[in-house]
């Protein structure tokens, strides 16, 4: 048996590629066509949002799972999940300030900056494939 709930991982992990499937069309747009369209740009906030929160999640259920005490924040579920192992401590760096846009995207601190969504849907394509790449692999060494 695993330290962790797989099945919760699991679920979590659909989550993330169901979203980022979803912001496929986003970063084909350009900045003016995007800005045009509020429904576009409320569901791009809304899918990096849930898309963050999920790996979150899973950080989360990982560290804590696997008997260590629950991090700090949500910017250090990476940096501790990396630092345990569960994925590179390099993705884990590059991952972690998008815990301080889903805090932006929830409470809106302030007006959210467009400019930095559109560059966190290019940064979601591009880092959290690798994400979940990694933290398959370790499910499949769980099973």
């Amino acid at each position: 048996m695993s330290p962790f709930d797989t099945d919760i991982i699991r679920a979590k992990i659909a989550i993330i590629q169901d979203n980022l499937k979803a912001l496929e069309p986003i970063k084909e747009m350009s900045r003016d066509e995007y800005l045009r369209d509020l429904y576009k740009r409320k569901a791009t906030e809304r899918l990096l949002q849930e898309l963050i929160e999920a790996a979150i999640d899973i950080n989360t259920q990982m560290v804590v799972g696997s008997g260590y005490a629950p991090p700090d924040d949500y910017y250090q579920s990476f940096i501790r999940a990396g630092e345990l192992g569960f994925f590179s401590p390099s993705l884990a760096e590059k991952l972690a300030p998008s815990a301080g846009l889903r805090n932006r995207l929830v409470h809106e601190y302030d007006r959210i900056d467009h400019s930095i969504i559109l560059k966190a849907v290019t940064m979601a394509e591009e880092l959290y494939p690798e994400y979940v790449e990694e933290i398959s692999a370790i499910l499949s060494r769980q099973a």
